[in-house]
């Protein structure tokens, strides 16, 4: 199944149908897709979404980088219970978000180290960066 775990219903579905599923994605909101593939993901090292922070950063980058690693994940558990819910019933047992997300077969990400910031990855992941460039005129 390819789809985009922004909504995992595609996901619950593989997982019910015990099929492969790959992943095409530019990012996940709180980091899920690195914990889902068990990525090392430190703050001290890795600029959270949104902050402009490159991977050199000042020690109150760092700070800051830390204390919204810590509130990312209270607003992704309430922002993800739905989900987490609707599986837990669909497949009869209790399953996590972070779970249901680590059983993706292939992770096609959206971006590339030229433009991004390099960062650790798992073999499952698959850097497909430059798809969405324009022709040049």
């Amino acid at each position: 199944v390819l789809m985009d775990p922004i909504v995992p219903c595609g996901q619950i579905l593989a997982l019910h149908l015990s099929v492969p599923s790959v992943f095409f994605l530019r990012g996940l909101p709180c980091s899920l897709d690195l914990q889902a593939t068990q990525c090392p993901d430190p703050p001290s090292y890795v600029p959270r979404t949104f902050t402009d922070n490159s991977d050199h950063m000042t020690f109150i980058q760092r700070v800051e980088n830390l204390f919204l690693k810590s509130s990312e994940s209270f607003l992704c558990n309430f922002a993800y219970l739905p989900f987490e819910l609707l599986a837990s019933d669909f497949l009869h047992r209790s399953v996590t978000m972070k779970e249901l997300l680590s059983h993706g077969s292939i992770w096609l990400k959206r971006m590339d180290f030229v433009f991004e910031y390099p960062m650790p990855v798992m073999p499952n992941i698959v850097f497909i960066g430059g798809i969405n460039c324009g022709k040049k005129k």
